[in-house]
């Protein structure tokens, strides 16, 4: 003989059992924030051609609206932003209100970002470092290279190191 009544129960419970779990997750699912995206602005010396490669990774990674204007005179523009001497690249992009200068990762961008030094006014890559983003190279070789931290007091410091390889 069936139980009708227990088999009823048995499936009220397993259904309020599912609801609740599902219910559980949906509510989970919607407490984790999407990652946020930052408007990046980068100005770049008119003709070069890595800028395009590096704007294009900054993109790919989801975290980054990237909008590229030729500048006709870059250096005044670095100098108006405080970009120290020495410290110069070929493009110079402004995130919020920091100055990224060269070909600096993704990485260290989000970084500065999240953790926003006390005094820092910007991060650089000098030069074009072999192998940094949008300088890769086909045999797949990387310079050494170290992003630089800088305040508008002029004090610089390493933020992060990247070891080359051959």
């Amino acid at each position: 003989m069936i139980d009708r009544a227990g088999l009823r129960r048995r499936t009220v419970l397993g259904w309020l059992s599912a609801s609740t779990s599902f219910g559980a997750f949906a509510g989970a699912a919607a407490c984790q924030q999407a990652p946020r995206i930052y408007d990046m602005q980068v100005s770049r010396d008119v003709g070069c051609p890595c800028c395009h490669v590096w704007t294009e990774l900054m993109e790919t990674t989801g975290r980054f609206r990237v909008t590229m204007v030729d500048a006709p005179d870059l250096p005044a523009f670095k100098r108006r932003l405080g970009v120290p001497p020495g410290l110069g690249s070929c493009h110079t992009a402004v995130v919020e209100t920091y100055v990224v200068e060269g070909h600096v990762p993704a990485e260290d961008i989000l970084r500065l970002l999240e953790q926003r030094p006390t005094g820092v006014r910007g991060i650089a890559v000098p030069g074009m470092p072999r192998g940094s983003p949008g300088m890769e190279q086909p045999n797949g070789a990387v310079d050494p290279y170290e992003v630089i931290a800088f305040g508008a007091d002029g004090i610089q410091s390493v933020f992060s190191r990247h070891a080359g390889r051959s």
